[in-house]
């Protein structure tokens, strides 16, 4: 009896003691604010998906005085605001807007949500720049007027799913934000001013480029030059064939993801300059190709890839042994799968950063063929295409886009042909026959004084699937575009790599 009547004493302590335990949280929890992670539907997460280049005025408030902390906490809110009300106007939805936005300033929001859903309209946009100036910090700490002048936003307007014009403005807003559960909320938005951005080209123009070069990776590591297995002893001993051969440029590639993304790593910084090191001693000159393996241009993820670009160039602009930026490899290729409209807005944006980033150094854009050529050609400093085509073609191709191409150089990123011949393709290729077509195009070349960057100088023994899939029809035609083989000799083709 007294076994079972403690047992029951035991029990009613243990749920006494859990309701406490419960009561004690909840009461804790209410005090303290909810999560913001939970509390979103959106999920935002600022450091990945929206990074605008912000940078604040400095020189004091009226009110009380701005901790280092508390500024933290109100770029990361602010800055979250402008994210969910772009994704609210994207999707025309007004998911996440109440974590952000008293009642008061919701409304308009709301409101236009409501116009553009009657009218079949969605915005897409983003911001690429801020500077906000904190005016005034209430005593308290509960309320913040803010000012952020020279926004710098990009706005795209679609009607039934068409897109009806594009735009790039420069405005200026002002704000009050309440502090609410822990968090920063708008309370008040006004845009004071507005003006449509006008870019205004100061860069000399390029007469001529001088380019005999070769696109370049390892050959135990192609397509992966910067990875685990990086060896700059190698990469020095090809520098000194590539010059010995009579070039003076190779044409490198920059793994967007394997970079670290917005976040560039320090180890692969390290690297390149390694490799640019490399070069300059053996007075090679670089091309840089930026935004390989990166086919994403939503106008959300922008901001992501302009901090990409801000650090390498900001890295490297001073360095010697730097030619020009290649933007994208190839991203024409995209038009089909991405939507040719989002490619070269995309492209654009990014231009216009590395403008704004290196004075000096030329742009380019990598296309795949002559046919793209001609696009974004008043953007960019030198025209680049690639050419896979038959020989005979290629004289008439050239001249027909040089017709097309006012007062810029043109250069031919890409070019050459396999030598395999084996059984996925019989008698298509051979060493003899490569040589031969070097041979051919280097008559054309220097009839028409081309600058050139042949594709490539080693054959490959494996060919990553992410570059032409798995086909055995693609993958071994691919590794054999080489001017020296997998063993290390030098195919007849070296004879023709730069004449």
């Amino acid at each position: 009896m007294n076994i079972i009547r403690s047992l029951i004493i035991l029990s009613y302590t243990l749920i006494i003691s859990v309701l406490i335990f419960l009561i004690s949280s909840s009461f804790s929890y209410l005090n303290t604010g909810a999560d913001r992670s939970k509390l979103l539907h959106t999920e935002v997460r600022k450091l990945d998906q929206y990074l605008p280049k912000t940078i604040w005025k400095t020189d004091g408030n009226e009110g009380r005085f701005v901790d280092s902390q508390t500024l933290g906490e109100v770029e990361n809110d602010y800055l979250d605001a402008w994210y969910v009300r772009h994704v609210a106007y994207k999707t025309n939805k007004t998911i996440g807007i109440d974590d952000y936005y008293t009642d008061n300033a919701r409304k308009n929001i709301i409101h236009f949500i409501e116009q553009h859903k009657k009218d079949n309209i969605s915005i897409e946009s983003t911001t690429i720049e801020h500077h906000p100036d904190i005016l005034f910090f209430s005593e308290d700490g509960q309320l913040i007027v803010l000012q952020d002048k020279n926004v710098i936003e990009y706005k795209k307007l679609y009607e039934k799913n068409k897109l009806i014009s594009e735009i790039t403005e420069v405005s200026t807003y002002k704000m009050i934000l309440l502090l609410e559960d822990g968090f920063w909320r708008i309370r008040h938005l006004v845009k004071e001013n507005t003006t449509v951005l006008e870019e205004k080209n100061t860069r000399d123009t390029i007469n001529s480029l001088k380019i005999k070069g070769i696109n370049y990776y390892p050959q135990a590591t192609p397509w992966d030059m910067f990875g685990s297995k990086f060896d700059i002893k190698i990469i020095k001993k090809d520098f000194e064939i590539i010059k010995s051969a009579g070039l003076n440029t190779i044409r490198i590639f920059i793994p967007y993801e394997d970079f670290g993304k917005a976040k560039v790593k320090e180890d692969k910084l390290k690297k390149l300059k390694l490799v640019l090191d490399s070069a300059e001693n053996d007075n090679i000159d670089v091309i840089v190709t930026l935004f390989d393996f990166y086919g994403n241009y939503d106008v959300l993820d922008w901001t992501l890839n302009h901090r990409h670009i801000e650090k390498i160039v900001t890295e490297f602009k001073n360095h010697k042994a730097i030619l020009a930026w290649d933007v994208k490899n190839e991203p024409n290729l995209d038009f089909k799968s991405r939507g040719k409209e989002n490619v070269i807005a995309w492209l654009k944006s990014m231009v216009s950063l590395i403008k704004s980033i290196d004075t000096k150094h030329p742009i380019t854009i990598g296309w795949s063929d002559a046919d793209s050529a001609p696009i974004l050609q008043e953007n960019i400093d030198f025209v680049s295409f690639h050419y896979y085509k038959e020989l005979n073609n290629f004289e008439n191709e050239f001249i027909a886009l040089k017709e097309k191409i006012i007062n810029k150089p043109i250069v031919l990123g890409e070019f050459g042909v396999s030598s395999y011949g084996g059984f996925w393709k019989p008698f298509s290729g051979s060493e003899k026959k490569q040589a031969l077509y070097f041979k051919k195009m280097q008559e054309v070349l220097k009839k028409h004084k081309i600058p050139f960057i042949s594709w490539t100088l080693y054959d490959f023994n494996k060919i990553p699937a992410s570059v032409v899939g798995k086909r055995p029809w693609r993958v071994y035609p691919q590794k054999k575009f080489g001017f020296i083989n997998k063993d290390g000799l030098k195919k007849p083709s070296f004879a023709h790599i730069s004449e």
